[in-house]
């Protein structure tokens, strides 16, 4: 069952990316996993999505934060262990490269990357708060690959082996303990103002209603079982271009009683360039 929105808390989608909008706060997070060597962010964007038009599947981040420099960071709250994890940042991986290098351009213009999960579990089992990868030879784990992206995976299920206070104390309130750390306290005033923003209010309920409604509807399920069972090309068509002129007529709909583009891209599927041209 969905949490009510004055349930929620920072290991809930919804709430982390709305805190994790105040530059300040995503910054000194970064910073405190990676050891404040993080450079002022210029860029936030919210639940952005990554669509191929030529099938392939897409992409929706909770955080995309870019720094003056053009390093790029991906962060993402996961509070349900999918067994996934690894390909999962494995397919973030390309297709952020994809969307970042333009035609004709050089490989040597993909910019550094880092790619953080703060899981509420242990997804390796090995018992690290923190498991930082990179490019290694196995011949000489003294050789590094210079690819630019770092993989990081922040398991709060053992906090108390934190060393770090402030990494600690972070990984605590995942768990639920609210503690008088500065950060976590200016996180606590972060959500505060978040619960009484009615108009956040009426934009969850907006998202989770759509979410809901599209289950329901069977939308997500036809479309997915359609593609699984190898339907006939002719019918797949029709199918697909069905939903999406549903979808289209919903976001429509939606832009008309003036609610916001970014909430509708974030409860519809579309792009923001895609709804703003409806």
């Amino acid at each position: 069952m969905n949490k009510s929105f004055d349930d929620l808390s920072i290991v809930d989608d919804y709430m982390f990316y709305r805190v994790m909008e105040d530059t300040d706060i995503c910054r000194k997070l970064l910073n405190i996993v990676l050891r404040d060597k993080v450079e002022p962010i210029t860029e936030i964007e919210l639940q952005k999505t990554i669509a191929d038009g030529g099938g392939a599947k897409g992409v929706r981040f909770d955080v995309w934060a870019k720094s003056k420099s053009g390093t790029i960071y991906d962060v993402e709250m996961q509070a349900i262990n999918k067994k996934d994890l690894a390909k999962r940042i494995r397919y973030y991986q390309s297709a952020i490269d994809i969307s970042v290098l333009e035609r004709n351009q050089p490989y040597e213009n993909l910019p550094e990357l880092f790619i953080l999960f703060f899981c509420t579990f242990d997804y390796l089992n090995k018992g690290l708060p923190v498991y930082t990868f990179h490019t290694i030879c196995n011949e000489d784990k003294t050789i590094q690959l210079a690819d630019g992206i770092t993989k990081i995976m922040v398991n709060s299920k053992d906090a108390e082996k934190e060393v770090n206070p402030e990494l600690k104390a972070f990984l605590h309130y995942m768990n639920g303990k609210v503690s008088s750390d500065p950060f976590i306290q200016k996180i606590e005033q972060r959500i505060k103002g978040i619960k009484e923003n009615e108009t956040l209010r009426r934009e969850f309920m907006l998202i989770n209603n759509f979410e809901r409604d599209a289950r329901n509807d069977g939308w997500i399920a036809g479309m997915q079982q359609g593609l699984q069972q190898g339907m006939q090309q002719g019918m797949q068509q029709g199918m697909l271009q069905g939903m999406q002129q549903g979808i289209l007529q919903t976001a429509a709909t939606f832009k008309k009683m003036g609610i916001p583009i970014t909430t509708i891209a974030q409860g519809t599927g579309l792009s923001v360039e895609e709804v703003e041209k409806i």
